[in-house]
C-alpha cells in the first residue's frame, strides 16, 4: 500500500514499511514514495464463474503508458467508461489510498469533495506532456476496495485534440484468470507485464479488507509508487482492475502484507505477490454526464 511522500517518510519507523529504490529501472530519480500498495478494490462476490474461468490465447497488443498520469505520490490514468461521451468532463482513476486527504477508514467514503489536484499526463513513451488539474474527488474509499476517481477541468475530446492521448476504457466485465495484463505506472515510467493469476475471496490488510481482489503471477514485482496502476489486458487494451499492494515481507494481514482469506476463513500468505482491484463494478455508478449515482441499478460501491 503505497503512502503519501512526505507521510511515508515519517511514518517508517513506525510501519515498517522499507524505502522505495533510489533509481528506479528507467533511471527515475529518488524521492519516490515507500513500498507502495495495499487497499481494497471495487467488490465483486465470491463464486462467480469467472474466478474460475481461464483465459484463451488471444493476440496480444503493445501496452504503452499512453493515457497514464503522475501523482504526486502514486500512480493513475485518464479512464473512460462504455457509455461516456468525448464531450463528458475526464476521469482520474487511482488508488483510495492515493487521496491527498490521507488513507479513508474502514467504512469512510468520500464523495464529490472539492480538489486541485494535478496530474502529470504521459504519452506512449512516459514523456510528460501536460499537466491535468482535478475539479473534485468524484469517489473515494478503501472499504471492500481500494480506489479514488477524480474529475478533471478539461473534457477527453480536449485532452485528445490538445495532446493526442486517448482515454483508457474500464472493461465492465469480471476478469479472466490467465489473462495476460501489463500494469502500467506513470509514476516510475515502467510496465510490468504477468497474468492474472486467479482471485482472492477477501484481501486483509491492516484495518482494511478488499474483496475479490486479482493476484498476479509473480513476474509483476511491483514496487512502491505503482500504487493506482491501471491493469490493462494485453489483449483488449482495456483497464480491468487498479493495481494496490503486495506483501513484501512475509508478514501475516498487516500493512504492506496482505494476506488472503478463503469461504471458509482459512488465511494463505504469499510473499512477494502483488495485487490489485477490479473495477469492472464501476461503469454501473455512472450515469449521462460522467456523473456518480450510487443508487444507480447495478451500482454495488459502498455508500458514505
Amino acid at each position: 500500500m503505497s503512502k503519501p511522500l512526505l507521510a511515508a517518510l515519517a511514518a517508517l519507523a513506525i510501519t515498517g514499511i522499507g524505502a522505495a529504490p533510489a533509481v528506479a529501472a528507467d533511471g527515475t530519480p529518488a524521492g519516490a514514495p515507500t513500498a507502495d500498495h495495499g487497499v481494497a478494490r471495487a467488490a465483486a462476490q465470491a463464486g462467480t464463474p469467472a474466478a474460475i474461468r481461464t483465459a484463451e490465447a488471444p493476440t496480444l497488443k503493445a501496452v504503452t503508458l499512453a493515457g497514464t498520469v503522475a501523482l504526486s505520490n502514486c500512480s493513475g490514468s485518464v479512464i473512460r467508461f462504455p457509455r461516456s461521451a468525448d464531450t463528458d468532463p475526464a476521469l482520474v482513476l487511482s488508488n483510495g489510498h492515493c487521496l491527498e486527504t490521507g488513507f479513508p477508514g474502514p467504512g469512510q467514503v468520500v464523495v464529490n469533495r472539492s480538489s486541485s489536484r494535478t496530474f502529470g499526463l504521459l504519452n506512449s513513451s512516459g514523456t510528460r506532456v501536460a499537466t491535468l488539474r482535478a475539479n473534485k474527488i468524484v469517489y473515494g474509499t478503501m472499504t471492500d476496495t481500494d480506489v479514488s476517481i477524480y474529475q478533471l477541468t478539461t473534457t477527453y475530446a480536449a485532452i485528445r485534440s490538445n495532446y493526442g492521448i486517448s482515454a483508457l476504457t474500464v472493461q465492465d466485465t469480471h476478469p479472466v484468470a490467465g489473462t495476460a495484463i501489463t500494469v502500467a505506472s506513470g509514476y516510475w515510467k515502467r510496465l510490468y507485464s504477468c497474468n492474472i493469476d486467479g482471485f482472492a475471496y477477501r484481501l486483509k490488510e491492516g484495518d482494511w479488507t478488499w474483496k475479490d481482489s486479482v493476484r498476479y503471477t509473480s513476474a509483476c514485482n511491483t514496487i512502491g509508487g505503482t500504487s493506482g496502476s491501471p491493469v490493462i489486458d494485453q489483449a483488449t487494451g482495456k483497464v480491468v482492475a487498479v493495481n494496490n499492494t503486495g506483501n513484501e515481507d512475509g508478514g501475516r494481514c498487516t500493512v504492506n502484507n496482505p494476506c488472503e482469506i478463503d469461504q471458509n476463513g482459512n488465511v494463505t500468505v504469499r510473499q512477494g505477490i502483488n495485487y490489485a482491484q477490479e473495477i469492472y463494478q464501476i461503469p454501473a455508478c455512472f450515469t449521462t454526464g460522467n456523473r456518480l449515482d450510487l443508487n444507480a441499478s447495478g451500482c454495488v460501491l459502498p455508500k458514505p
